[in-house]
């Protein structure tokens, strides 16, 4: 997890962004429910009343409700409204606007007027308690002091203050009992009695609170689905930002590699390590940005409101939490070692797809089909078993997630019908709970799913900084030493000795020799004699162990690989062509060269008798690894591309194996008119290629066994008269010892 922040840290600017938005986005989420709580509450069953106090009340219902404020808290009501006697047509009490704008005073009206509303409206709706009470009160006042059409309002109005005291204090002591929604719900219902009173019209009073409430919400949602829309454009930028950055870096890294870290990683696993892995990373980043910030903010959010809307169904909440912590720590336990293996699977599955195709003549030649199907088959069903295993397990997820989703939406509103039934609370805030509780469980939903893409991407993840973390052998030195501006390019071998990193004995041991312009060394032994390993350090793809290579008197160690491998033309054992045309092969060393250098390049190489047969000419096109064009082909081309870099020094490993006797002379005598002040190295294991070099050198299981022109080694060196033996016929052979005695006669 740590490695995938440490990709992310370059962006944390946009992060940063990115969490904004995610925090509007949550807010205009969260605050949803809550006006869906108003519109069932307020704008449905309140008819859009939300006063809490009487904005305007007549005065006769103001002196009804005064009957049972306390006396000392009568003139605070008295003072908070003022006398209007003509918009309603009658005298009304209509609350100052300094008061309504004063949410303080508003909720001490409000706790000094919520009962004496509810007792107002029990006794003007004549509920069973309040009809007691009225008997009562007709029943211990004289008839003759009772006028005929007398209210029970009439008679409270004649009771002592004190007895009135009394009698209100008594009924507040059998209302404490009452949820505050039932005292809430009856203020409002004496509320929207008195508007009604007043006259005012409630159809567009409810109207006009469902539109401006419904304007809200559409707004909210409209603001929401544009954050969404933009962090999920940010996210994804950010991920494919940093998977481009991650692709370039492993490029580079790989670039760099010397022959040894190519040995630790395959070229498959490269390639997987290159692309799945980081797409990989990629898609968990943007699940970062975009679910992981989101859902503990939503989930987090949704709780608070939860406790706001109604704290007695919060176990509801923390009972759907253990469940889906339950859910998930099993899908970890059983799914989480298969993450590592499907990564390992993909590579093997690359390996073998990629050995098949580049194999595919040789397969095709020795018959062997259908054992690369039946190897291939193995490879993808393996790979198929664990991704059905794993895709499985997330599959099974989903139905359980759901299950404890609709369980819990059960549990509340058969909890809540409870809540409503006893006055607890209202259907929209059992509505609003039910929202926020699926938010919540959303939340955690979420994080579950990424928590299940999280270990195949922290196994991708480790993978990769495998590679960016790995040390190269070869660097280059912290004060570089650099050639002088006219190279000669004398190469000179010290004592080199060379062992493959991890193994325990030399392949090289004691290498003396120094090959001069104007010359060419010709190195020669049996398979597996070390020459493509000597010819390797020289280019520095491994670094000596003993000894040094030096170039003009410098350690090739202590100069740039860069201004080395400058000076050098280096044609490999196997010819590699890259897609492109023939011009763009033979001048990929040399981007600046011109169309002259290109032309002569291929002359030298004797490829222009095949370029001139092509209608395109050197426009012609060369697929991938050459694939159309023959081997003999490849090969001149590959020594065309090192002539027209004009290096100082041509290093060619066995690369006129493919050429026929008349080319490899032709070519070989223009190349020695083109090197004639340049060093050439020529590792071959035909003794015709070599014939006439200045210096031939023989390996012999890593040691140098003679160093010499031909005639010489045919005369003194026992290892190189063998090879002799095996490709030159007794004419050539004794051609060759009579031509070197005369040399040595003379």
């Amino acid at each position: 997890m740590g490695k995938l922040f440490k990709y992310l840290k370059t962006y944390w600017k946009m992060a940063f962004v990115i969490l904004l938005v995610l925090l509007v986005q949550v807010y205009c989420d969260l605050s949803l429910p809550s006006y869906t709580s108003d519109i069932v509450n307020v704008g449905i069953q309140q008819a859009g009343v939300d006063d809490k106090i009487p904005e305007a009340i007549s005065e006769e219902e103001m002196e009804k409700v005064l009957l049972f404020v306390q006396a000392d808290d009568r003139q605070t009501v008295l003072d908070a409204y003022e006398k209007d006697e003509n918009t309603y047509n009658q005298t009304t009490y209509v609350l100052k606007k300094n008061i309504q704008d004063n949410e303080e005073k508003t909720e001490e009206l409000e706790e000094i007027l919520s009962v004496p509303m509810m007792m107002t409206a029990g006794f003007e709706q004549g509920s069973d308690t309040t009809a007691k009470i009225e008997e009562q009160l007709r029943a211990n006042i004289p008839a003759e002091m009772l006028p005929k059409d007398a209210t029970v309002f009439d008679i409270l109005k004649m009771l002592p203050e004190e007895q009135l005291s009394q009698m209100t204090d008594k009924m507040k002591d059998q209302m404490d009992d009452m949820p505050d929604t039932i005292i809430e719900q009856a203020g409002i219902s004496y509320i929207k009695t008195a508007y009604e009173d007043l006259g005012m019209d409630m159809n567009q009073i409810q109207f006009h609170y469902l539109f401006v409430t419904g304007g809200k919400m559409l707004a909210l949602a409209l603001l929401g689905m544009l954050a969404s829309v933009l962090v999920g454009l940010l996210a994804s930028r950010v991920g494919a930002s940093t998977g481009r950055d991650l692709r370039g870096k492993v490029f580079r890294k790989v670039v760099g590699f010397s022959n040894n870290e190519f040995d630790q990683f395959s070229t498959a696993s490269l390639i997987t390590r290159s692309t799945n892995d980081i797409q990989q990373i990629q898609m968990l980043i943007v699940m970062l940005l975009r679910i992981v910030l989101y859902a503990p903010l939503i989930a987090i959010g949704g709780i608070y409101k939860v406790f706001q809307t109604n704290v007695s169904m919060s176990w509801i909440i923390a009972l759907a939490a253990i469940l889906i912590v339950l859910v998930v720590s099993v899908l970890f336990i059983v799914a989480m070692p298969k993450f590592k293996i499907m990564q390992q699977l993909v590579d093997k599955l690359n390996l073998v797809t990629r050995e098949i195709l580049t194999g595919l003549s040789v397969i095709r030649a020795f018959s062997t089909e259908k054992h690369e199907e039946e190897r291939f088959d193995k490879a993808n069903r393996d790979l198929t078993k664990t991704n059905l295993f794993v895709n499985r397990a997330m599959t099974f997820m989903m139905p359980v997630m759901m299950v404890v989703m609709n369980a819990i939406s059960v549990l509340i509103v058969w909890t809540g019908a409870h809540g409503i039934n006893d006055g607890q609370m209202q259907v929209g805030d059992m509505m609003a709970f039910i929202q926020y509780t699926m938010q919540i469980i959303m939340g955690f939903l979420m994080l579950c799913m990424i928590s299940v893409m999280l270990p195949r991407a922290a196994v991708a993840a480790e993978r990769v900084d495998e590679v960016l973390t790995s040390k190269t052998i070869i660097k280059d030195p912290e004060q570089p030493k650099h050639l002088p501006k006219k190279t000669e390019g004398v190469l000179k071998f010290n004592h080199v000795a060379f062992k493959y990193p991890g193994a325990d004995e030399d392949v090289l041991e004691d290498i003396d020799f120094t090959a001069h312009p104007g010359q060419t060394t010709a190195i020669i032994g049996s398979t597996g004699s070390g020459k493509s390993t000597l010819v390797n350090l020289i280019p520095r793809f491994y670094d000596v162990t003993e000894g040094s290579i030096t170039l003009d008197g410098i350690d090739i160690r202590e100069m740039t690989q860069q201004e080395l491998r400058s000076k050098l033309g280096y044609v490999p054992q196997k010819g590699v062509l890259f897609s492109g045309t023939i011009g763009s092969n033979i001048m990929f060393g040399n981007p600046d060269g011109n169309e002259q250098d290109m032309e002569e390049a291929a002359k030298i190489a004797q490829a222009t008798e095949f370029i001139d047969t092509k209608s395109k000419k050197y426009d012609s096109t060369i697929s991938q690894g050459g694939g159309n064009v023959s081997g003999g082909q490849k090969q001149r081309l590959s020594i065309a591309r090192a002539i027209a870099k004009h290096p100082k020094l041509f290093i060619f490993d066995d690369s006129f194996s493919a050429l026929d006797y008349k080319t490899d002379v032709a070519l070989r005598k223009a190349l020695k008119e083109k090197t004639s002040d340049s060093t050439v190295l020529i590792v071959a294991q035909r003794i015709s290629t070599i014939l006439h070099a200045e210096q031939i050198i023989v390996l012999d299981d890593g040691k140098i066994a003679g160093v010499g022109t031909h005639q010489e080694l045919l005369k003194n060196c026992e290892v190189y008269q063998q090879i002799a033996a095996s490709q030159l016929s007794e004419a050539e052979l004794k051609a060759g010892l009579e031509e070197n005695g005369k040399g040595g006669e003379q």
